[in-house]
């Protein structure tokens, strides 16, 4: 089980923990220079953050990465979900992780699947992420004949078949966002080995079941 976005908020990571999440996600981008952990996007130069529905105050503080590992227990396995591009981002995180390389468990997950080429020495896991028809099937022709530690793939998008082809490229299929107990059964159903949610305490049953 993933807790989604726990890791954006440190009370939000204690919660994660207490329930017992194998994973806990947070978004990473690079912000004036810094790995910064939030999900919330800027509006170009507009001095707000946004998310749907959501706005919020520019006026918050940041929480750079480096204190989210500094706060997580040892035994808890964050999954750091890399948001852009700029391959700055990726040396930046590399580099906040250095002190804690090979003593704690880590994932590195991005949609932009370059980011993931800097972790390729390092004793993390890396996992691709997938959002669309069209990024799978250019998924599954990049990685055709290689191997990567895991994938995640929106939920709307698995079945059998669809499993299937990632196992080709993953032993480890994860899907999100999955905030429903029922539809956390059908997918476990369709073969997948963990679940991405935002309500791990109602989805729990499904992969403990």
């Amino acid at each position: 089980m993933v807790a989604h976005r726990a890791g954006n908020d440190l009370d939000a990571l204690r919660r994660a923990e207490e329930l017992g999440a194998d994973l806990v996600e947070a978004d990473v981008r690079l912000y004036r220079g810094h790995a910064v952990v939030r999900h919330l996007k800027t509006i170009g130069p507009i001095p707000l953050y946004w998310d749907r529905w959501t706005i919020a105050s520019p006026f918050r503080r940041s929480l750079r990465l480096s204190a989210l590992l500094a706060h997580v227990a040892d035994g808890t396995e964050l999954m750091l979900d890399l948001k852009g591009p700029r391959r700055k981002l990726a040396r930046l995180v590399l580099a906040d992780l250095e002190p804690y390389l090979g003593r704690r468990r880590l994932t590195v997950c991005a949609r932009w699947w370059r980011q993931l080429e800097p972790f390729e020495r390092a004793p993390v896991r890396r996992m691709a992420s997938v959002g669309s028809e069209r990024e799978l099937h250019a998924f599954l022709r990049r990685f055709s004949g290689r191997r990567l530690d895991g994938v995640a793939i929106h939920e709307r998008l698995v079945s059998t078949s669809v499993v299937a082809d990632l196992r080709r490229v993953s032993d480890l299929v994860l899907t999100w966002p999955v905030n429903s107990l029922s539809r956390a059964f059908a997918l476990v159903e369709l073969g997948v080995d963990g679940l991405i949610s935002d309500r791990t305490d109602l989805v729990l049953p499904a992969v403990s079941h």
